[in-house]
């Protein structure tokens, strides 16, 4: 007998994957806290391998928003804002799931890559930081996470070391390599596996570099990582 709910489930984020008409589940949304030392310092941190931290926004479609290439996407400017900040991201999708995963062994754990923005409500999470309070309202809002295309990563293999940047209305912001990781990708993999078992669907947003700011009411930012399908989003 199909089990019964007392309203429809919730939507699952489907993100499109490159060549294929097929899309990935999302399951979770991780995220790593300053993993690139230019962003780190500009947030007032020291950039040192301290391990890694980690926090996360919602997986569902209220929060994970798929971009298609090619598109620009149009999405509600969130409320409760005067400091609205765009980080652009290296997503990592999760094929395979473990525990305990070695370094060594991280990249086969991968379905493939992607380009994300975590968007930030900076003042607020500000307030939060101030007070001790989790981050919650200023990362895991609706709308805080477009993701574009997905490619698998034997199509991609070059991809830590490279280029990664976001322009606002044309005008280059954050610009970087993916080499600058203080945490590498299979590093971030393994020490998130020992906190949590990783599962098909996960997704990681690996840090972004420096050059955060504040983005306006209907801007265009642009991220691009090399190698990857761009992202094109508008906040109205």
């Amino acid at each position: 007998m199909s089990t019964q709910y007392v309203f429809p489930p919730h939507e699952i984020a489907g993100l499109p994957i490159a060549g294929t008409d097929a899309r990935f589940p999302v399951r979770r949304v991780f995220c790593v806290g300053r993993n690139y030392a230019g962003h780190a310092r500009e947030m007032g941190s020291d950039p040192d391998r301290e391990p890694p931290f980690f926090f996360c926004k919602p997986g569902d479609a209220g929060a994970v928003v798929p971009v298609a290439p090619g598109a620009t996407v149009e999405l509600p400017f969130p409320s409760l804002t005067s400091n609205f900040h765009h980080e652009c991201e290296l997503v990592v999708a999760i094929g395979k799931g473990g525990s305990d995963i070695g370094v060594a062994d991280a990249l086969s754990h991968v379905f493939g890559y992607a380009v994300g923005l975590d968007m930030t409500r900076r003042d607020l999470q500000g307030k939060m930081k101030d007070a001790g309070r989790p981050w919650e309202i200023g990362k895991a809002f609706d709308f805080s996470a477009p993701v574009g295309e997905i490619r698998r990563a034997s199509e991609v293999p070059g991809i830590e070391s490279a280029a990664i940047s976001l322009a606002v209305d044309g005008a280059v912001k954050q610009s970087s390599h993916v080499t600058h990781l203080i945490w590498s990708i299979s590093e971030t993999i393994a020490n998130l596996s020992t906190l949590f078992k990783l599962e098909p669907g996960d997704l990681i947003f690996s840090g972004t570099p420096e050059g955060v700011g504040a983005v306006q009411r209907g801007q265009t930012m642009v991220g691009r990582v090399e190698g990857l399908s761009g992202i094109a989003v508008k906040y109205v």
